[in-house]
């Protein structure tokens, strides 16, 4: 049968199975225990397939079939209609409740006190960077800025369960993931001030990092560019042989562009180990999920290409660490493109352009900035495990803020690229036409050096 093919519960139970057997340390009940929710593995033989669709056929309680490319389809006599929706929504997998106290059951991947802690700071970090950045932009001070206020564990908990290996094409809103694979304040810092100093070459306007050194590729600001890139990548990693994967992630309003379609459906047919993590905030700027699609989320469209995937609690730390942890394995061991839905809020605005109290109420915001943190949620859990304190809190944020403005104020007193660099790093050799470009531009500067930003170098 094809990849879209049907498979018994039996018959789906004994693979799984035989897959769990071979790596007993995988939670595979995250991705649930029914056909319903799998695309059919691989056969390894035509027997095998031959076999599974005479299964199928039999089901349907008839004896012929279309033996049409990709499988035999059964016939029946019954005019069915494939419901719109399923009858209830795609649970979403958790550990942790809103205390921070974990469920009966031990289904998740454990997680050292080492990593604990390191989670932990790193998402104090991103909030505080938020904030003081933010702030920045509202002196003037930067152009532009964009929060990841209360997305903080999707972006630390997915980093930490990534291996440095794996390639990051990012959409905007995961600094985090720079930030735990080593990207410092003053490197954060020079990318939003757009100094010298930026691995960027201040090319780009604020938040639109890139690190070659940290496998994270460049922002872009056109929506879900990056997803089809990323199905390529993984691509590319699958030819080579390598032990990686690519993660790509991408907001609930990007799902609604032709690119999102587009590389889940070349990902699914090429096998590429790519995990597309969708941070569902509820809100793509001022359209709410509930006008932008009549789906249940974004976790059944995986099923439609094919694809295994899972909705998990993008405010559980420790969920969205086993669930991106259990889909790296998969990735890169079965060569397989897996879908994360992370359900999550926006706290912040949009970015520095935006006002959300025009088109949300201040109380619903106030409560998932409250009730629904997941900066206090691990931090309850950590605390319990007695890796964490209010001394170990102050301390931090202590350290952390005289950091972050220090690095402020080097990157702002920190030369700007020179003017030639507009124009390198594209072609070989300068043609005509830029040459003639450079030179206009310098004679302009030449004759109005009044209207011209001082400290670029000419």
């Amino acid at each position: 049968m094809g990849l879209l093919g049907v498979l018994s519960l039996s018959s789906w139970s004994s693979t799984t199975s035989s897959f769990q057997s071979s790596s007993s340390t995988m939670p595979h009940a995250y991705f649930g225990d029914s056909a319903i929710q799998f695309p059919v593995p691989r056969f390894k033989s035509t027997e095998a397939e031959r076999e599974l669709d005479t299964k199928y056929i039999n089901q349907g309680g008839g004896d012929q079939a279309l033996d049409f490319p990709g499988g035999k389809v059964a016939f029946t006599s019954e005019m069915n209609f494939i419901p719109e929706s399923a009858n209830e929504r795609i649970s979403c997998y958790r550990v942790l409740d809103d205390n921070g106290e974990p469920f009966v059951s031990n289904n998740f991947v454990q997680v050292s006190k080492e990593v604990a802690v390191k989670m932990y700071s790193d998402m104090v970090t991103l909030q505080m960077m938020d904030t003081i950045f933010y702030e920045a932009q509202r002196q003037g001070r930067i152009s532009f800025y964009l929060t990841t206020l209360g997305e903080e564990a999707i972006n630390i908990a997915s980093a930490a369960a990534l291996s440095a290996d794996d390639l990051v094409l990012p959409q905007y809103r995961e600094p985090g993931v720079l930030l735990w694979r080593g990207f410092t304040l003053q490197d954060f810092a020079n990318q939003c001030f757009g100094n010298k100093a930026d691995s960027g070459k201040a090319r780009q306007m604020p938040i639109h990092y890139v690190s070659k050194k940290l496998n994270y590729f460049a922002v872009s600001s056109p929506m879900a560019t990056q997803l089809p890139q990323a199905a390529g990548v993984a691509y590319s990693l699958k030819m080579e042989g390598k032990n990686a994967c690519v993660a790509t992630y991408i907001g609930d309003g990007g799902t609604s562009e032709g690119d999102f379609h587009a590389a889940l459906n070349f990902a699914a047919v090429l096998e590429a180990p790519v995990i597309f993590i969708c941070r569902n905030n509820g809100w793509a700027i001022s359209t709410p999920v509930e006008e932008q699609f009549r789906s249940d989320g974004i976790v059944v469209r995986g099923q439609a290409y094919g694809i295994r995937s899972i909705r998990v609690d993008g405010n559980d730390a420790l969920a969205v660490f086993s669930a991106i942890h259990t889909a790296r394995e998969m990735a890169i061991s079965e060569q397989r493109p897996i879908l994360v839905e992370a359900l999550t809020y926006r706290v912040g605005h949009h970015s520095t352009s935006d006002d959300s109290s025009k088109y949300r109420p201040l109380n619903e915001i106030e409560y998932w900035k409250t009730e629904r943190s997941p900066v206090n949620r691990f931090r309850k859990w950590v605390e319990r495990n007695g890796w964490w304190s209010d001394k170990d809190e102050s301390e931090h944020r202590s350290s952390i803020k005289k950091q972050l403005l220090q690095a402020i104020q080097i990157a702002e007193k920190t030369e700007k690229p020179p003017l030639g660099g507009l124009f390198s790093d594209v072609y070989d050799h300068l043609p005509s036409n830029l040459e003639e470009q450079e030179e206009k531009l310098r004679e302009t500067i030449r004759r109005y050096p009044q209207d011209y930003p001082s400290d670029v170098p000419v």
